[in-house]
Parts: structure tokens; sequence; C-alpha cells
């Protein structure tokens, strides 16, 4: 006879984007019942944070795993979660998530930071050298029947060119790893950054991102998304940009002023830009038309993340670290400050 009292069930919300929880059910079903929501706002949300299962007093879920979908989970989903141990975003951004909030409510916050660290990486230096080597130029003409190799004609070499980071975390130092290769001078403007970074990565280091933009003659951003990087490439740092220089975009649409990255493009100083992310996604019809049919801009869908591996590996990691916060073990990826709940109930600690 056990002497031991048998282990409750816990309920995870997963919020958004998933239609099937496979990889999450094989971590966490010994341990907890999933929910998939669905959800693209809080009002499709809002049902699901009721009590669940017949006799249930419990208000909310006890964990919710979020991924890009649903574009805000604020402080009144926040308040009706008073059982809730982590919200887990599955994704290296966690700009769609209220901290100050969770902090309020005494939630931690979880991202995934190093899941799609390659891809990101591989894909920033493929919208480069598709820019700079004039990939569309050539391929547009080409499939209306018309053979020229003038298309190209512009296209600079790139040895011996200065790249220019705005942001040298996990991603940004897989760019220089990327660079270098290829005879780039790399430069980098990151205030978060820890002091000898640029030493050890072989890199130089700039202190105002005016100085790193002036200098660059391709600017690849790799900062997050908060109130201090909204719209930090706007029309002063165009205005000081080299003329021919490029733009790529693999880290938030909003970092960048897409009205000032579009007069930058028709007036000067820019040749061209690699965009991954755009200010509003999806796009409004209008503006998805204007940079689609300029011919210097290309445009992915925002999917620099994916690779078969990696969208299973940011599974994996979204899911152990809802399991680490259920079982009251230190979660590894905490990204906010949440005020102490009573009792200690919580069971974790940041790293």
């Amino acid at each position: 006879m056990s002497l031991t009292s048998p282990r409750p069930r816990f309920w995870v919300l997963v919020a958004d984007f998933l239609d099937e929880a496979a990889i999450e059910t094989e971590i966490l079903g010994d341990l907890a019942d999933l929910t998939l929501a669905q959800a693209f706002d809080e009002t499709a949300l809002s049902p699901y944070l009721e009590p669940q299962g017949a006799g249930s007093d419990a208000q909310g879920p006890d964990a919710v795993l979020l991924f890009h979908d649903l574009k805000r989970l604020s402080a009144a989903s926040f308040k009706r979660m008073p059982r809730c141990k982590v919200v887990v975003r599955a994704g290296v951004g966690f700009d769609n998530v209220d901290l100050d909030a969770a902090n309020q409510a005494g939630i931690p916050v979880c991202n995934v930071p190093d899941y799609g660290t390659e891809e990101v990486a591989d894909h920033a230096l493929m919208l480069l050298l598709a820019v700079a080597r004039r990939l569309i130029d050539c391929d547009r003409p080409l499939r209306q029947g018309r053979w020229n190799a003038s298309f190209v004609h512009g296209a600079p070499r790139l040895r011996g060119k200065t790249l220019g980071l705005v942001g040298c975390g996990r991603i940004g130092t897989a760019m220089v790893l990327r660079a270098k290769p290829l005879g780039l001078r790399v430069m980098v403007h990151d205030p978060k950054a820890v002091r000898g970074l640029d030493k050890a990565l072989g890199v130089e280091r700039v202190e105002t991102l005016a100085e790193l933009a002036a200098q660059a003659d391709f600017l690849s951003l790799h900062c997050p998304l908060d109130s201090s990087t909204y719209h930090l490439i706007n029309h002063a740092i165009f205005s000081v940009m080299k003329p021919g220089a490029i733009l790529i975009n693999t880290a938030r649409g909003p970092v960048v002023d897409e009205t000032a990255l579009l007069e930058a493009l028709e007036r000067g100083p820019l040749a061209g830009a690699g965009l991954d992310v755009l200010e509003s996604e999806p796009p409004a019809a209008e503006r998805l038309t204007a940079l689609l049919n300029h011919p210097r801009v290309i445009v992915t869908p925002h999917v620099a993340f994916y690779s078969v591996e990696g969208y299973r590996e940011l599974r994996h990691k979204a899911a152990h670290e809802v399991r680490r916060a259920l079982l009251g073990q230190p979660l590894w990826n905490v990204v906010n400050a949440p005020q102490p709940r009573s009792g200690g109930e919580l069971g974790w600690e940041r790293p």
C-alpha cells in the first residue's frame, strides 16, 4: 500500500499555432492534460481561461505554452490564471507577452532562445547574398525569356566590405562565424553584450548605432523588439548610411520604420533590402504590394527560424521548460522578474 498521495494532474493550455500536440504529449502526458486553443487574440483565448474538469475549483491553467499567432497576452489574461506556474513563449522573441503584468501576477515567463540560431543566421546570410548578388534581378527577367548578363551589373564584391551587426547575441554571433570566412570586415553594436566579446570573436565593436550605420556596407539586425528598439532603424539612421548600403532584417519587423525604409530605397541611400519580418504580419495589402513590387527588395514570410530539426527542437525545449515548472524544478530561460508569491509554491529559481 502506497503512503504517498497520487501526483495531481495539471492542465497545460497551448494558446495558439499548434493543431496537434504529439511532441508535447510525449513530454507532458504523464503529468498534464493539454488543450489546444488555436487563438489569434485574447478574445478567442478567453473561454479557455475557465475552470476545467468536473468539480474543479481551479481557475485557469497550470501552465501556458505560447507561440506567435497570439498577438498579445496581457494583464487581462494573467489576472485569470492564479494557478499558473509558467508561461513559456515557444520562440526567441517574447514581445507578445506583457512582462509587467506577468511580474505583478508572480508568473515567470520563459523563452526558447537557442533553437533556431543556425537557421536565422543562415537565412540572414542568404538574404544578404541574394540582394547583393542581384538574384531576383537576374531571375525574374530570365523567366520572361530575357537572357542578359547586365542584370547583375552593380553587384559588389563581398570580400573587404563591412558587415554591421545590430545585436551580437546567439544569432549575431552565429552570423559573425558565417561572415568572416567570406572575407567580410565585421563590426557590431550591442549595448548589452559583455565587454570583451568583440575580442573573443575577432570583430570590431562600436558604441553607437549611428557610427555603425555610417561604416556598414551591409547592416544586419539581430536585436530583440522592446521599447528601446521600436523603429530603431529610422530616417535618422538611414540618413547616415553609405550610398549603396543594404539592410537585412531577420529580427522583428517593428525594429525598422517601413515608411523610412521605402523612402531610403527610393531616394537613397539604400541599394536594397532583405526582409524576413515586417511591421505588421501579415501586412496590409498595399504595404505588402509596395515591398514585393520593389525591384530591390526580397521578402520572406517570417520563416527564418524554420527547419525540420529546428522546429522539433523548439517544441521539445518549450515542453521541457513547462515540465520543469510543473515539477517545481529550476527554470532555464526566465526573461522577467516576477514578484514572489506567498508560500513559495512556485518552486523555481532564476539561474
